[in-house]
């Protein structure tokens, strides 16, 4: 069932979110100044392209995690939000209220009301599962 609505949420749009997500973490990439961002926004385009099966843990309690260090990640989220993580949560927001009128596509909101909430604070997360 994860690999149909994997698939499913693939094709239907969630090449979009993932192209989003890159677009933000190449942009970052760009300027120096933006590397600290450009990994969790890379980490959460392959979460994007299959979230079903998975999901976003803060790191330190992920297996392997690391401890410490929360303040930097915090500081480091703060301005992840203002320069992209506003509009990546608009983009799950819109497309989540729009999947949940219809009863087939509420697994689908659901999945972008995660995504949305990770892109206020992708810093110091991990992806667990599958």
């Amino acid at each position: 069932m994860r690999l149909l609505l994997n698939i499913l949420w693939f094709v239907l749009g969630g090449w979009v979110s993932m192209l989003l997500w890159g677009l933000a973490g190449v942009l970052l990439a760009i300027t120096i100044v933006g590397l600290p961002w450009t990994r969790a926004a890379f980490r959460i385009a392959g979460f994007s392209a299959v979230p079903f099966g998975r999901h976003v843990v803060p790191s330190q309690l992920a297996p392997g995690g690391r401890s410490g260090g929360e303040a930097i990640d915090g500081l480091l989220n703060v301005v992840w939000f203002l320069l992209a993580g506003w509009w990546l949560a608009l983009h799950h927001l819109v497309l989540a209220f729009l999947l949940i009128c219809t009863i087939i596509g509420i697994p689908f909101a659901i999945q972008h009301f995660k995504l949305a909430m990770i892109s206020l604070a992708p810093v110091g997360t991990r992806v667990v599962g599958l």
